[in-house]
């Protein structure tokens, strides 16, 4: 990669996405970093603690920050974000007015929705934004050693995106730990659920990820009628109990998602 990349913010998601385009062998010194709290930055990447450091010209701004640092952080991150510059944002809640009106002078601006399996290069990743061209084209490679990137039509669908592909790792998990819980009350010692609860999920997801069929079917494939698989099936179909209950968290993340915005638009004045 030759472009310059000025990323705002390395905590736990600017550093997935960083620790990925190493990984694809981007160069490290095309990046610098200023967070003041971060003790070191990947070798070869310049790592600054304050923002009168970074100078120079960048084609890439990336705000990795808290969304509830933005309206603070605006008026510091603006010069640098000038006609030719490709602005990705990654703040939660934070719609692409709200961003084009605080850099008006940004070739394009894009929000970006990854999660933390981008450092491995397997996030999905949920993109809206206003480029076009050449932006597109260098937000589409910038992407495509993070994982699946899929481009939105409508940006209120990045409130559903995000709860699904940005906050569903935790659900995942929290699947994972339950699954072990349950087999641990039934008998199990708890460590052991927990090794056979995570290699199972793990196993599942790659075959799936691998396969022409769908989940839906794949489950069918495994399940023989009066089995005992299906009878644990019939047990998370019942009422649509499962779905019903996913319906209930993703609702919930998306609406906080949705408040989040209004509460950062009303921030940024």
């Amino acid at each position: 990669m030759t472009v310059k990349v000025l990323q705002f913010g390395c905590g736990n998601m600017g550093g997935a996405m960083l620790a990925g385009w190493l990984t694809a062998g981007f160069d490290p010194a095309a990046f610098t970093i200023v967070d003041p709290r971060l003790e070191a930055a990947p070798a070869g990447a310049r790592l600054v603690r304050s923002i009168t450091e970074a100078t120079g010209a960048y084609d890439v701004v990336l705000l990795g920050f808290k969304p509830q640092q933005f309206a603070d952080a605006m008026a510091t991150v603006r010069p640098f974000v000038t006609q030719g510059t490709l602005l990705l944002s990654i703040l939660a809640g934070v719609d692409l007015a709200t961003l084009r009106g605080a850099f008006p002078d940004a070739g394009a601006v894009v929000r970006v929705m990854p999660n933390l399996a981008a450092a491995l290069g397997k996030s999905p990743i949920a993109l809206f934004g206003d480029a076009q061209g050449d932006a597109r084209a260098l937000t589409d490679s910038l992407m495509a050693p993070l994982g699946q990137a899929e481009w939105l039509a409508e940006e209120g669908q990045m409130d559903l995106v995000t709860a699904l592909a940005g906050s569903g790792p935790a659900f995942v998990y929290r699947f994972i730990d339950a699954l072990a819980e349950a087999a641990a009350t039934l008998g199990l010692a708890r460590e052991q659920a927990d090794r056979l609860a995570l290699a199972m999920v793990e196993g599942a997801a790659a075959l799936a990820a691998a396969s022409e069929h769908s989940p839906g079917e794949l489950a069918r494939r495994v399940a023989s009628p009066g089995g005992v698989t299906q009878v644990g099936i019939d047990v998370l179909d019942a009422d649509r109990r499962l779905v019903r209950l996913l319906e209930d968290t993703l609702r919930g993340a998306r609406d906080r998602s949705a408040e989040m915005t209004e509460q950062a638009r009303a921030a940024a004045g």
